[in-house]
């Protein structure tokens, strides 16, 4: 028995793999393929887009796939969701889908697009988010470079972004967020009644969830002598309370801890003065609480 997961081919992919690589398992992907090659002989892994992972998933073609939360509403796909990962193609947070118009019109809400056009990969939560504003508009589908359309092309666009850079060089303005949306591991319904194939989306869901936990942290191990333990405790922005563990000399504590990345320069420092000794910072791939 395999695993059949769907691996987000396209913007989402390198952030997918080097996550999963994080979390422990080696995915090597091919130009020639679609079927990328995984270190765990359990999973069986194919590329798909990540517009229609869903449907392929809710058809039981797949047992499982990553995908986001935009596109599980868009094709309105009767999936499970495992868990919710943030991390999107440019960085680890959500997305957001706008509702953004040329800076030089008179749009400024989205009841001023009554008998417009706008233009969106999204057609189907577009729709529906118009209908829920009680607003009548044509919804085009658009296939690509939706920002340079308005407003020859259309009036407005419902389009995906991260940091608004691109909406913002091509002088359109957001008059409203749609969605917000992050990718999520998704699960055939009749797949996770499967005790085996649940406990197995279960694993990877928290390994993968670990090496987001992870990201941007690093650990802290240092020595220090138990009459300056509190003052080198006071540095430490745990997450928890630090590991202090006995050291062969009575006298002396190691203190394990983890700690923001960039707080590291400033911390060490101040756990030098504090009296710590033999600071050693190393880097993390999950973290699991």
């Amino acid at each position: 028995m395999a695993l059949k997961l769907g691996i987000p081919k396209g913007s989402l992919e390198h952030a997918t793999i080097d996550l999963f690589r994080r979390a422990g398992f080696t995915i090597t992907t091919s130009h020639r393929s679609y079927f990328p090659a995984i270190d765990d002989p359990d999973i069986e892994c194919t590329l798909i887009r990540a517009q229609e992972m869903a449907k392929y998933v809710d058809d039981g073609v797949l047992d499982a796939g990553l995908t986001g939360l935009d596109w599980v509403l868009e094709c309105e796909a009767d999936v499970h969701t495992v868990i919710d990962l943030v991390y999107a193609r440019q960085s680890f947070g959500k997305v957001r889908w706008v509702l953004a118009a040329p800076e030089a019109s008179s749009f400024r809400s989205v009841e001023d697009l009554e008998g417009k056009l706008i233009a969106t990969e999204l057609v189907g939560l577009t729709t529906r988010y118009l209908a829920q504003h009680g607003v009548t508009a044509k919804v085009e589908f658009s296939w690509g470079a939706t920002e340079v359309k308005p407003p020859v092309l259309a009036d407005a666009i419902v389009e995906v972004t991260e940091t608004g850079s691109s909406l913002r060089a091509n002088k359109l303005r957001i008059i409203d967020t749609v969605l917000e949306s992050s990718t999520q591991l998704i699960a055939n319904k009749k797949a996770w009644a499967d005790p085996w194939k649940r406990g197995k989306l279960d694993d990877i869901a928290m390994l993968l969830q670990g090496a987001i936990n992870a990201l941007g942290k690093v650990g802290i191990m240092l020595n220090a002598r138990r009459d300056q333990l509190e003052a080198v405790i006071a540095v430490l922005p745990a997450m928890r309370n630090p590991t202090i563990s006995q050291l062969s000399d009575n006298e002396w504590v190691a203190v394990n801890s983890i700690v923001e990345e960039s707080t590291v320069r400033d911390i060490i420092p101040r756990l030098k003065q504090a009296g710590a000794r033999d600071i050693v910072e190393f880097p993390l791939n999950k973290v699991i609480p």
